[in-house]
């Protein structure tokens, strides 16, 4: 069962591609503010790299946090409305062990059908200048 899993909660984002639970392979680069333009160029990378196909995704693992507000809103932007164009399965989950946690959860027929960030706090937003 071949699942993408995508962490974003920090400078560094993650990508990475299994085959139940065996790593095909794993990308970490520097996304700070190209995440949203760079996360889509990734994800097609390794799915290449790997000579995989969309269409042989069955799951997508999110990490889902705590971290970044950003960071967080747009892997869960990506994830969610990949699993709904695809018609797969999405778990998100947090801590140390979310990658196998999730991909159990996935394999098992599990799916959080969409999943919402947890950011751990409220958002730090900036008030406007007038």
């Amino acid at each position: 069962m071949m699942i993408l899993t995508i962490r974003t909660d920090k400078p560094e984002a993650e990508i990475g591609l299994f085959d139940d639970n065996k790593k095909l392979d794993y990308l970490i680069w520097e996304a700070h503010r190209n995440l949203s333009t760079d996360i889509h160029k990734k994800i097609k990378e390794i799915l290449e790299k790997n000579n995989k196909s969309y269409k042989e995704l069955r799951g997508i693992a999110l990490y889902s946090g705590p971290g970044s507000f950003t960071g967080l809103r747009i892997g869960a932007a990506v994830a969610n409305t990949m699993t709904d164009a695809l018609n797969i399965s999405i778990v998100g989950g947090g801590g140390l062990d979310w990658i196998e946690t999730s991909i159990d959860k996935i394999q098992s027929g599990s799916s959080d059908k969409i999943v919402v960030p947890n950011y751990g706090a409220s958002a730090n937003t900036t008030k406007p200048k007038k």
